[in-house]
């Protein structure tokens, strides 16, 4: 049950934080944002106390792990794959081109149109 009440607490730390932001229209953007960060930083803090909140930071934290891991292509390999990708658009264009061009004459052929 705590963790049920942790999470609506660090639920209406955020509200808190975004009407906080809104009902300081008047002020400066410097001191609005901040307390939008305040807000977000005090229900993060809640959160990461509950199981939930655990698991979904621990998912976070492994998810960023993860795209460290990613090998990017190098720019020959990228420039290599553009061009075959430019060069099978233009042959698949070629190649729906000629078969609708063909239908449209089988079309006409048959309807007694040619």
């Amino acid at each position: 049950m705590t963790d049920k009440l942790k999470i609506v607490f660090s639920f209406l730390l955020f509200v808190a934080g975004i009407v906080g932001f809104y009902l300081l229209s008047d002020q400066a953007l410097v001191l609005r944002i901040l307390v939008i960060l305040v807000g977000l930083g005090l229900a993060s803090i809640v959160f990461w106390k509950t199981t939930l909140g655990q698991k979904t930071f621990g998912f976070i934290n492994e998810s960023i792990v993860e795209a460290k891991r990613v090998v990017w292509p190098t720019r020959k390999e990228t420039i290599q794959m553009t061009i075959t990708v430019f060069i099978l658009v233009a042959v698949m264009a070629v190649f729906l081109a000629l078969v609708d061009i063909s239908f449209s004459y089988m079309i006409n052929w048959l309807l007694g149109r040619g």
